[in-house]
């Protein structure tokens, strides 16, 4: 038995969605790539197989909880029936107002530090996460007084929950103490640099941003993730440009001036550097012409 249903919330002011919540049983509705602009989870309350996410592929069982960020392409490919509850919602429906972006939920929603795009959902979570979807299921079918309002509360909470889980089981597996947690200019800088890496492109861009000197900000880079921050900020750009390549059908010259290169060639050279193949290559090999 096939069983899927949706439950839709639409921006009136734009006419695209908002807030979208979909169960499904005995159907795998992720099995061709899937790449949309806003945020989503999913939530594999029965079933294994394998996600590829970014080029990167990871086994996922019951009690899975995966979180992808926008414009992420990713497919499940179940080796038997799973079921289970998505939830996507778009950035203008979650956050009103641009400045209001709160820094806690950066690690869940823009994810791409994270070393896996899933997190376990144990017995106790579960039963959480089983009253949200709930009451946002509830909530959805209520147009009456403040509904963004109360639904966008029960994301945070759902978020917040997430993000604890997330913290709790990273802390684990890399044997974190409290005084190695990041420091609040790291998640800074994570923030600045998923909203700007499209047009600054050197640390000392965002050593200014972050009212710090480069000096500083390598050294917090080094200790955290052994990495530079050129580095974080060239693996974005990367990342970016692969989605683009793998999910597109745009030009590379397009790709490139949308990532903040004036110069088609510059940005091939640099794409070569790191990952060992120029865009055209990277495209032929798993880009959108094999997407299917």
């Amino acid at each position: 038995m096939i069983n899927q249903s949706d439950l839709t919330l639409i921006n009136h002011q734009t006419g695209e969605f908002a807030l979208k919540l979909t169960s499904f049983e005995d159907n795998n509705p992720f099995k061709d790539i899937q790449c949309q602009d806003c945020f989503t989870f999913i939530w594999i309350k029965d079933g294994l197989g394998k996600v590829n996410a970014d080029f990167n592929e990871y086994d996922f069982e019951a009690g899975s909880l995966f979180n992808f960020s926008r414009n992420q392409p990713y497919k499940l490919t179940a080796e038997v029936p799973v079921k289970g509850i998505a939830i996507y919602f778009h950035f203008d429906f979650f956050y009103i107002y641009r400045h209001q972006r709160e820094l806690q939920f950066n690690e869940v929603l823009d994810n791409h530090l994270y070393p896996s795009p899933f997190t376990r959902v144990d017995n106790k979570e579960s039963g959480v996460l089983k009253i949200l979807f709930k009451q946002i299921e509830a909530e959805m079918q209520n147009s009456e007084l403040a509904q963004h309002e109360l639904l966008v509360s029960y994301l945070k909470i759902f978020l917040i929950a997430v993000s604890r889980l997330k913290q709790e089981q990273q802390s684990k597996n890399t044997r974190l103490t409290k005084s190695a947690k990041e420091p609040f200019i790291l998640q800074k800088l994570k923030t600045a640099i998923e909203e700007n890496f499209r047009t600054k492109h050197s640390s000392g861009d965002y050593a200014e941003l972050l009212h710090t000197s480069p000096k500083v900000l390598a050294k917090i880079t080094k200790t955290h993730f052994n990495k530079t921050p050129s580095c974080l900020i060239n693996e974005r750009i990367i990342t970016e440009a692969k989605r683009k390549l793998h999910t597109q059908c745009k030009k590379v010259k397009e790709i490139a001036y949308e990532l903040g290169f004036e110069d088609e060639y510059y940005f091939s050279r640099f794409f070569k550097l790191n990952t060992g193949v120029t865009p055209q290559i990277f495209r032929e090999q798993v880009g959108y012409r094999r997407a299917g």
